[in-house]
């Protein structure tokens, strides 16, 4: 025992110093982005579990350092002042040092907290946002929690697209102005790129094709970005597209597989992206970086029985958050933005859970998560609050 003791002294004195200004790759995968977009009076997080692969993250220490926030158990979490006084507006420093039991620095990361005003700039003119996305998109709840911001400061900004309730009010009689998206559930990148079966714009997520895909006569089918825009923003180009795909172009991946998948994903993504700014080289593009799973593989079993862990889906989803960063950070020049809203993703109480019995003979309950990749409402206003971030970012 004293010899192992010994040992681990000298082995943890031997290790390079590390300089505070290096990221430091380590042993572990940890990732951040260059920045994250906050505002005042809404409440950012960074989960932290949520920034490094690592099969138990419970041996592992996350240990942040920054001059503003709240460095709690599972998370940072800052919901900064509007008081001038605080001096909170502006670029602030954040680091993430991953540690050992031996108290070994094994991973380090480090990002720019931009902070701006939620008050609305004085003549702001008008936005249109198009919202681009699968299931989570399909749900409605970000794009609504992004439209009831928006009204809450006033900011005109206007919702492109033929699903959602505003959608759905719209063929129903009303405005349809409001909550809008172009969110299918189960969708890829290829099938965004290339999908059609005469049935588009608004028909029903499973049978219908791209909302971007035209076909007339005989021709073949054609992406024509500017005839949905003609058909559904007054033929002006959106102002903001974000895309949310990644889960399901990557779910089916192994760590043999997932690489290749992210390259057919990437490839139809590049094709949205070009499609876009063929239209308006002006328009900012969110990619937003895919959520995080449940914390617990129950909601896995919930849904997918003996299919599909936890464990492969995280080691997926943390590849393609790797790959998109490679791929997309560092192209702000091309109107090109990574949207990191994964961090703001509560895993614990952002997704849903119900009480059952531990097991068939006992009258003994718990709480078990039961959905693996879906958040509850809880989470997805949480998704809605950062791309909101990043929207105003702009301002």
């Amino acid at each position: 025992m004293r010899a192992f003791f010994f040992l681990t002294i000298l082995v943890a004195l031997a290790a390079p110093a590390v300089s505070e200004d290096e990221v430091f790759p380590g042993t572990y995968r940890l990732i951040l982005p260059e920045s994250i977009p906050v505002l005042t009076e809404l409440e950012t997080n960074i989960y932290l579990d949520s920034t490094f692969l690592a099969l138990n993250p419970d041996n592992l220490l996350a240990d942040v350092t920054a001059r503003r926030g709240h460095h709690q158990e599972d998370r940072w979490t800052w919901k900064p002042s509007a008081d001038p006084g605080k001096n909170n507006i502006g670029a602030h420093r954040l680091t993430i040092e991953l540690r050992d039991q031996a108290n070994r620095i094994t991973g380090r990361a480090v990002t720019t907290l931009k902070v701006r005003s939620r008050k609305v700039p004085s003549g702001y003119n008008p936005k249109s946002l198009l919202i681009i996305g699968d299931s989570l998109t399909n749900a409605s709840i970000y794009s609504g929690r992004i439209a009831e911001l928006a009204n809450e400061d006033q900011l005109p900004l206007t919702l492109i697209g033929t699903r959602g309730p505003g959608a759905e009010a719209q063929e129903s009689g009303g405005d349809g102005s409001g909550n809008r998206h172009e969110g299918y559930g189960g969708w890829t990148a290829h099938r965004f790129a290339t999908h059609h079966t005469g049935i588009a714009r608004g028909g029903e997520y499973r049978k219908c094709g791209s909302p971007f895909v035209y076909k007339d006569g005989d021709s073949q089918p054609v992406l024509d970005f500017a005839r949905y825009c003609d058909e559904f923003n007054s033929g002006k180009a959106p102002d903001f597209v974000t895309i949310l795909l990644g889960c399901n172009d990557t779910f089916h991946g192994t760590d043999e597989t997932i690489d290749e998948k992210i390259d057919v994903m990437f490839e139809h993504y590049e094709t949205l992206l070009t499609m876009i700014h063929d239209l308006n080289p002006e328009t900012k593009i969110g990619a937003v970086l895919p959520m995080p799973p449940s914390a617990s593989q129950d909601a896995f079993g919930a849904n997918y029985g003996a299919g599909q862990t936890r464990w492969q889906y995280r080691r997926n989803q943390h590849r393609v958050l790797e790959r998109m960063t490679e791929s997309f950070g560092g192209r702000e020049p091309e109107n090109v933005f990574l949207v990191p809203a994964w961090l703001n993703l509560d895993p614990v109480y952002g997704f849903p859970s119900t009480e059952k019995k531990v097991n068939a003979r006992s009258e003994e309950t718990t709480i078990r998560p039961n959905n693996g990749v879906h958040p509850s409402a809880v989470g997805y206003r949480q998704m809605g609050d950062a791309i909101y971030a990043w929207l105003r970012s702009f301002d």
